[in-house]
């Protein structure tokens, strides 16, 4: 039961979340965030400013059906989590193929100018190895650009899938806080 104060409003006691959350996300983790009950602290705001790339949220410590409501928000942070690991994932294999692929063609280019430098100079040899080098150093750019795009697909359904679930969370947490 809450106490009525002074100026006729009744305590409520709240509990405080900050979140990091940069650009586009703030919208997205505010709009799921408020299924769970939680809204935003103006004063928060205030002292954070709007640069900073956070989010000061706030929820009644006695809300209704706060431990199932908890449960729906750690699920919801995982599946976040997940999101960024699966965007995280479009550009990781890409860029160590790509590295290994450039670092062969360093090797091969360093063959070449051990035999160009070798005395008497192996011309020929310097050529043979000095092709598969240039070569290696660029492939890698087409290399990862193909392999990001293959990836990209893959993700991007994958992350369509995440955010039907993070939805469907959302729409649970919605309804216990009706």
């Amino acid at each position: 039961m809450s106490e009525i104060r002074e100026d006729g409003r009744s305590f409520v006691g709240y509990e405080y979340k900050e979140i990091p959350a940069e650009g586009d996300k703030a919208s997205f983790y505010l709009d799921c965030y408020e299924s769970f009950g939680w809204v935003p602290d103006e004063r928060g705001r205030e002292e954070s400013g709007r640069g900073k790339g956070r989010l000061v949220l706030k929820r009644d410590r006695k809300i209704i059906n706060k431990a199932e409501l908890t449960r729906l928000q750690r699920h919801f942070e995982a599946c976040v989590k997940e999101l960024d690991a699966l965007e995280r994932s479009k550009t990781a294999k890409a860029s160590v193929c790509a590295i290994v692929v450039g670092l062969i063609g360093t090797a091969f280019m360093a063959g070449s100018t051990f035999a160009v430098t070798h005395t008497p100079p192996l011309v020929l040899l310097s050529i043979v190895l000095a092709v598969p080098g240039f070569i290696g150093w660029i492939v890698p750019i087409f290399l990862y650009r193909w392999m990001v795009g293959r990836r990209t697909q893959i993700v991007d359904e994958l992350k369509e899938r995440k955010y039907d679930e993070i939805y469907e969370i959302c729409e649970k947490g919605h309804q216990l806080l009706l």
